[in-house]
């Protein structure tokens, strides 16, 4: 056993993979392939649900399940309006781990996932939800800072780190939001994190389905051109999402500005002008990543853009992460002796 092998063992025995390192669900691109791939090389692959209906996401469970005998999860959005059909399609397939992402999950989204058998494991945005979250029965946490791409929230990982972690020990908590070397994969285990998310990275791999143009974009990015989009108008509280600064980030802008308007008019009601902005981020980002329309379309990447310059295999993503956090905590402390 390794020293890094000794700091991830919490995160590594929850998740029932090789490394403590999961993989970032995200729309369009968390698929059968990368997610597969992902856990034959040691990681812990989730499938992006996103808006798929139970039938689209019977069939890529059964495919990402034909591909690898590892253990992988699946990410659902708790605002999707058949959550109790997706989590029965989760139960059938003995799905080992689902992730909820969007929002508080409601207690019968709670109690039907552990009656499945399957692990939950929920983003908590404060300490204090952290907490409510844990009371409530999930197995494990995640902490996504303001760095990360697509959604986000308001506070760096840094900073929820700082609060979270020492306060929240019941459970494993999982660190994500910038995280593209593996020297901070070393830091944040020896912080108190049991392992890791990274999504950035992935998006751009080998087996990733994305575009070609959406990776070259990728490549050819640096850490500043990741930004965060801007609320216009309170009344319409969106998310923010970063992505790399084009034509679409514009767009969005005078979207909302539209939408705005359009609430104005009376032609649409508040909650109906908050799923009309939604929409359009699923399809800019599909316009992106599928259509590889990197000028209009949604170019979601987190900070950690900047480190991706090339084309890699998940195989070699990992191998080069795990590699680095070990020469990280060998630096820094002397010859670890193992009895294993």
């Amino acid at each position: 056993m390794t020293r890094l092998d000794q700091l991830s063992a919490r995160g590594r025995d929850f998740l029932g993979s090789r490394h403590a390192i999961m993989a970032g669900a995200m729309t369009w691109v968390s698929e059968r392939h990368l997610v597969s791939a992902i856990s034959n090389a040691g990681g812990f692959g989730v499938i992006a649900c996103g808006s798929m209906p139970p039938a689209l996401l019977d069939a890529e469970i059964a495919a990402t399940r034909a591909l690898t005998d590892q253990p992988f999860g699946v990410n659902l959005i708790t605002l999707h309006p058949q959550m109790d059909e997706l989590i029965a399609v989760c139960a059938k397939h003995q799905v080992s781990h689902i992730v909820l992402a969007g929002g508080l999950p409601s207690g019968a989204a709670i109690a039907a996932i552990k009656a499945a058998g399957a692990k939950l494991m929920c983003f908590a945005p404060t300490a204090a939800l952290a907490k409510k979250l844990v009371r409530s029965g999930v197995d494990a946490i995640v902490i996504e800072g303001s760095e990360a791409g697509g959604h986000i929230g308001p506070v760096s990982l840094g900073v929820l780190a700082q609060e979270i972690l020492p306060v929240i020990t019941e459970v494993p908590v999982f660190v994500a939001g910038g995280i593209g070397r593996g020297a901070a994969i070393a830091a944040w285990l020896e912080m108190g994190a049991s392992g890791v998310q990274l999504g950035t990275r992935f998006a751009a791999s080998a087996e990733s389905v994305a575009h070609p143009n959406f990776k070259k974009a990728f490549f050819r990015a640096s850490a500043r051109d990741a930004v965060a989009s801007v609320q216009l108008d309170p009344r319409l509280p969106v998310i923010p999402v970063r992505a790399l600064k084009n034509a679409g980030t514009e767009a969005f802008t005078a979207k909302q500005r539209e939408i705005a308007e359009a609430v104005d008019r009376g032609e649409l009601d508040l909650a109906a002008g908050q799923l009309a902005i939604e929409h359009y981020w699923a399809g800019a980002l599909r316009r992106a990543v599928v259509d590889g329309d990197v000028e209009n379309g949604s170019l979601m990447a987190g900070q950690s853009v900047g480190m991706v310059t090339a084309e890699q295999s998940v195989a070699t993503i990992i191998a080069e992460l795990v590699a680095e956090a070990e020469a990280a905590l060998a630096s820094r402390y002397p010859p670890f002796e193992s009895a294993a």
